[in-house]
């Protein structure tokens, strides 16, 4: 008998001889197109209303009952298939996800989609406070339920995570198998949840949260719902295990690149501290001076390096690109740049203290921006004896500031702007602080050996010249000082001043030059070279007087011709300082010339022909050029004690023609002529030139 199973055969169309096993095998196209379960009554009711008898109609229930076992069964299976398909699509979308928190929003989100249920969340474990907390919700409205936090055994959650068994209630307020929390409670209650079913999540035996799905009403939970909650679990258990190792894997990585910048940057800091090390070691075995090392700073650190020099009041700063000034700070960069040394780098010859000196830039700076210590800003100021007492570089503001000590004595200062430093940068300012300070020791010892020595040799040819000039030429030629070059002697004296300042200023005015300083008798002599006294007196002087804060009184003789001379000009000097010290000309710088008639009596050489020309020299030349006799005016005024009548009588003239006279003379040498010390020394004048025209010898030549 063939049978389409694509169509439904009406049962009326059917003979009464078929009609029974024809009805039988309609359940079949039923079972096969899926048919309603209430088709399946229709057979049995058409058999009865057909009248047939009670074992056909026994038959077709029995049929329908089987029909019916086998769509439950088809039914069941279609659902596990669909169930199976959806966590081995949840299995593979968690595979592909490497964040965490996208692990576990997809885990919520799939669980509340296969079970069809209004809420799903999930808890993880808290190691550290023993409980679980929530994590991740999809379907929740209650902030304060998204909180929560169950303590072990608490509620239906609390129970799963401590026991790691699934528990599942049709109604949670009403089941008594719960440890009630008022907390959990009040969070549930919040989200309206009824029905609950809670799975846990492990992995490899280790407690990692808890699954749930839940309904706003009641209802509950099949054993395959629970089976299938639980299958999840296991899955997101996995892929929450996978995203944490990648998430640890990744900040492995992150902290190995950190680490490995961190070692880089160690490394090219111990790179840079090897060579600044090696540079300043360099620099100490060549000699190499302040300036030297203020460029090897600024160079390896990549900043502005300032260093101070105490123990001259000199500034040298550099950047990386070079060193961008050398400044002295206090009234001795005149000496220098007079000297010509402005602008020429430090000759071979030039010992350690002429070097730093001895530098390209040198100019004047304003007093503020000297020592660190005393002038500088008040927060360098305390860093920098900060870093005095601790040894070690103060950061303060942008500024790193080094202090370059021997012991407790500050040598000088090093400030640092531009670049934040590590601990081995700081290492490398502090080293470099180190150098400096060794470096002016060094410095300071070698200057004042040198000192020592410029002073034993100026102080032999003020006392014994003859004893050997050869010798004593030889030792100034060590000291780039040639004493046969004419040289001007300063003897100088300023009282309340410091001696030492002065005494530096001093050595420092002729180590520029060339020249020779000493102390004798409480004052300062100088040997520099130069052939108009006025001129180096005035320079000296000057710094003189700043170095002393105060005046500063200068006798000057010169220019020598020989070191045997040096004694006889080192004598008139003296004797010059003492004529302006009982004048009162405190502050002054005078040769013999400048003092008159005083300077004629103190002088070696007498230049009688010279002094009366300078006192008598405009008339002298008015008389020869108009043919007058204001000379003999001014000499008969004079023997006339002043008298305009007596002086008439003895030139045979007018009085007015005297008083004419008179006034001319005012015109030509000052109306001061009159003063008593100058009328003095007018008529000494008068007196030495009469002498002269009557063919007396007073200068010695004959």
């Amino acid at each position: 008998m063939e049978f389409e199973l694509n169509t439904t055969p009406d049962p009326q169309d059917t003979p009464p001889e078929r009609s029974g096993a024809e009805r039988q095998a309609l359940f079949l196209e039923l079972l096969l197109r899926d048919a309603p379960a209430v088709e399946y009554e229709r057979p049995v009711l058409r058999a009865r209303s057909d009248g047939s008898d009670a074992e056909t109609v026994a038959a077709l229930e029995n049929a329908k009952f089987a029909a019916l076992r086998v769509r439950s069964v088809l039914r069941d299976r279609q659902r596990r298939e669909s169930e199976l398909s959806a966590l081995f699509e949840t299995a593979n979308d968690l595979a592909g996800m490497r964040s965490l928190d996208q692990v576990l929003r997809a885990i919520v989100e799939r669980a509340r989609h296969l079970l069809g249920t209004d809420v799903a969340y999930l808890t993880l474990s808290d190691a550290e406070a023993g409980d679980t907390y929530m994590r991740v919700t999809s379907g929740s409205v209650s902030a304060t339920f998204q909180r929560l936090r169950l303590a072990p055994g608490k509620g239906l959650g609390g129970l799963v995570a401590s026991t790691s068994l699934p528990y599942v209630t049709a109604n949670y307020f009403a089941d008594p198998r719960f440890e009630h929390a008022e907390n959990i409670d009040d969070g549930v209650r919040e989200e309206g949840l009824v029905a609950i079913l809670g799975v846990p999540l492990r992995m490899n035996g280790r407690r990692v949260g808890v699954l749930f799905a839940a309904n706003r009403r009641e209802r509950p939970f099949a054993h395959s719902e629970v089976a299938l909650l639980s299958s999840l679990a296991t899955h997101a258990a996995i892929a929450i295990d996978n995203a944490n190792l990648i998430d640890d894997t990744r900040r492995a990585l992150d902290e190995l690149h950190t680490v490995n910048e961190r070692l880089q940057r160690h490394t090219a800091s111990v790179e840079r501290s090897a060579a600044a090390h090696d540079r300043f070691t360099d620099l100490v075995l060549d000699g190499g001076g302040v300036r030297e090392v203020a460029a090897a700073v600024a160079e390896v650190l990549g900043a502005t390096v300032r260093i101070h020099d105490r123990t001259s009041d000199e500034s040298v700063t550099a950047c990386p690109e070079g060193v961008a000034s050398a400044t002295h700070v206090r009234g001795m960069a005149d000496a220098t740049g007079a000297a010509g040394v402005t602008g020429a780098t430090a000759s071979p010859g030039s010992t350690g203290a002429a070097r730093v000196r001895e530098m390209a830039g040198v100019r004047r700076v304003p007093e503020g921006s000297g020592d660190p210590l005393s002038d500088g800003d008040a927060g360098i100021a305390e860093a920098a004896r900060s870093s005095l007492a601790s040894g070690r570089a103060v950061c303060v503001g942008d500024a790193w500031v080094a202090a370059a000590a021997a012991g407790t004595e500050p040598l000088g200062t090093l400030v640092l702007r531009g670049v934040e430093l590590d601990s081995t940068d700081q290492r490398v300012l502090e080293r470099a602080a180190m150098v400096t300070a060794l470096l002016l020791l060094i410095r300071r010892s070698v200057s004042e050996t040198e000192h020592r020595v410029r002073g034993d040799l100026l102080n032999e040819l003020l006392e014994v010249p003859e004893r050997d000039p050869v010798s004593l030429r030889q030792r100034a030629a060590l000291l780039h000082a040639d004493l046969d070059t004419p040289h001007v002697l300063v003897v100088a004296e300023a009282l309340g001043g410091d001696p030492q300042r002065l005494r530096s200023a001093a050595d420092f005015a002729a180590e520029t030059v060339g020249g020779l300083a000493a102390a004798r008798g409480g004052r300062l002599v100088l040997a520099l070279p130069g052939s108009d006294p006025s001129e180096v007196g005035s320079r000296v002087s000057a710094e003189l007087s700043a170095a002393a804060n105060g005046p500063v009184t200068a006798g000057l003789a010169g220019p020598t011709r020989g070191p045997e001379t040096f004694r006889d000009a080192f004598t008139e000097a003296v004797r010059c300082l003492q004529t302006l010290r009982a004048l009162g000309r405190i502050g002054d710088a005078a040769t013999a010339d400048d003092l008159g008639f005083s300077g004629l009596l103190l002088s070696q050489d007498r230049d009688v022909p010279g002094f009366v020309a300078a006192a008598l020299g405009p008339l002298l030349e008015y008389d020869a050029k108009r043919g007058t006799l204001l000379v003999e005016t001014l000499r008969a005024y004079f023997a006339a004690g002043g008298n305009l009548s007596r002086a008439k009588d003895d030139l045979h003239i007018h009085v007015n023609t005297v008083a004419q006279r008179l006034e001319r003379i005012g015109q030509l040498i000052g109306t001061d002529w009159q003063v008593p010390d100058r009328a003095l020394e007018l008529q000494l004048a008068l007196h030495l030139h009469g002498l002269l025209d009557q063919g007396v010898d007073l200068v010695g030549d004959q």
